[in-house]
Formats: C-alpha cells, sequence, structure tokens
C-alpha cells in the first residue's frame, strides 16, 4: 500500500511540474505575428541590431505579478542572446532549445510578461539596458491540468521592439572624453 501511495505522490507531482505553462522565447515568428527587433543605440534608422554591436548581451522574459510599486519581476529560464553578425538577424534572439517555463501559471492560462535586455550579471547592474512594454501571454503552451494532449507553445505576440540605453553614468563619462577630446584638439 506504501508502495502505491508513493507511486501515485510522484505521479501527482510530475504531472504538476508539466502543468506549467510555457512560451516559445522568439522576437521575430512571422507566421505567428511577432516581429520585436531591437537596436543599438541610436542606431535604430540604420538598422543595426544589438547583436551586431554587443555580441552576447543577454535577453530574458520576466514574470510580472503584482501590481505598481508591489509588482515583483521574477526572472524566467531558459534566458538567451542574440544573433551574432551584421544583417538584420542581429536585431532579434536566438530561439533557446527549449521553452519558456512559467512558474505557477498553468498550460492554457495567461501571463504578463516583459522582455528585459541587459550586458551585466543582472538588469539592475548594467551599463547597456532596456526593456519592453508589458503584454499579457495568453493560451500558454504544455500540459494542460488534468491531462490531455499538450498545448503548443504560446508565441510573444504584442511584444514591441526598442532601442537599449547606456546607464546615465556611463553616458556622461563618455560626454567627457569627447569633451576632453576636443579641448585636446583645440591646444
Amino acid at each position: 500500500m506504501k508502495t502505491l501511495l508513493s507511486g501515485f505522490c510522484a505521479a501527482s507531482l510530475s504531472l504538476s511540474a508539466l502543468a506549467q505553462g510555457t512560451i516559445q522565447f522568439s522576437t521575430f515568428n512571422s507566421a505567428r505575428g511577432v516581429n520585436a527587433p531591437v537596436y543599438a543605440p541610436g542606431l535604430t534608422s540604420a538598422g543595426t541590431g544589438i547583436g551586431e554591436t554587443f555580441p552576447g548581451i543577454t535577453a530574458q522574459l520576466f514574470l510580472i505579478t503584482g501590481t505598481g510599486a508591489g509588482a515583483a519581476y521574477t526572472p524566467l529560464t531558459p534566458a538567451t542572446t542574440f544573433n551574432p553578425g551584421p544583417g538584420a538577424a542581429s536585431r532579434y534572439v536566438v530561439v533557446p532549445t527549449s521553452n519558456v517555463i512559467v512558474p505557477g501559471v498553468p498550460a492554457g492560462g495567461s501571463a504578463t510578461i516583459l522582455m528585459r535586455v541587459f550586458n551585466g550579471a543582472t538588469y539592475e547592474s548594467s551599463t547597456w539596458y532596456g526593456q519592453t512594454a508589458q503584454i499579457v501571454v495568453s493560451n500558454l503552451g504544455g500540459i494542460p491540468p488534468g491531462g490531455g494532449a499538450p498545448l503548443q507553445p504560446a508565441v510573444l505576440a504584442g511584444l514591441q521592439g526598442f532601442e537599449i540605453i547606456p546607464e546615465p553614468a556611463t553616458t556622461a563619462f563618455a560626454l567627457l572624453a569627447v569633451a576632453a577630446l576636443v579641448s585636446r584638439q583645440r591646444k
């Protein structure tokens, strides 16, 4: 009887883990209405993507719970980077090999998320960063509660592109360096 009860508990835990919702982390999927390019600072008119200017910069989705000052931002995994090298592809993320798991939200449910891009260990400690507006992602993928056929991962339809910005101290330092060069040339 204990073995049967242990097996039932293990199966229940396995199903509850599988019942979490999933999202395909792609910022470009024309077939499913996703087009959210990320540009290097000041280069949206030239179309320079972030992957060309800052190879290895991190892109990560965050689950938002609560509202206003009390909102919590939970990082979701896996995070990814941008396509390296020149060209339009450098504006978009490298699609991870596994879908992003949204803990606490079942398959078929909805979640409020945003995407953050940063060059440091965390968004808060970065010198180059940016984020999208919040969007509600509906019909998360995964195995529905109670079982059934798996649902296709949700996509980031409605996600908007943006331009990353430097941390203010970095901008001030760059302006100071330019002023020093100009001053030196005049002498």
